[in-house]
């Protein structure tokens, strides 16, 4: 009713194509936020060394797990999203979440300037791959049309 439901066999696969080389970058973009994440919860200071900005004292240390967090969760949800989904649903969410190294060069930026360009860069580089990945898989979205009855 209203939207339009994929049909499948009771045996077909959902997800990604596994034989697809777009799949295995998903799975490696997925594999890398949950390393970075873990990184950025057990080694707090090495995260935020990474990060570009230095790591507070204190409490205010905890910034540094909470960006462990946001990235362990979005590897997770890159996992779970090749699995359970098609490329527009993992491609969309790759494009909105090229906010994320956006606002992370603007962070940097505003705490450092220059000073640190491969920080800056560092952070474009990532919102390049996942935009650039996001293209790719929406460009290969018109193939999930294929047995959709609206």
């Amino acid at each position: 009713m209203g939207g339009a439901t994929r049909m499948t066999a009771g045996s077909e696969p959902s997800g990604l194509p596994l034989h697809e080389p777009s799949t295995w970058l998903v799975f490696a973009l997925s594999g890398v936020f949950v390393v970075l994440g873990l990184l950025f919860i057990l080694a707090p200071r090495a995260g935020a060394a990474l990060f570009g900005i230095a790591a507070p004292e204190g409490p205010g240390l905890s910034y540094v797990s909470a960006i462990g967090l946001r990235d362990l969760a979005f590897g997770a949800y890159l996992a779970a999203l090749s699995r359970l989904t098609m490329h527009r649903a993992v491609g969309t969410v790759l494009g909105l979440t090229v906010l994320i190294p956006i606002g992370d060069v603007i962070l940097v930026f505003l705490e450092r300037g220059f000073e640190s360009p491969k920080h800056l860069l560092l952070h474009a580089g990532s919102g390049i791959v996942m935009a650039g990945s996001a293209l790719w898989l929406l460009a290969q979205a018109s193939n999930d049309n294929k047995g959709v009855i609206s």
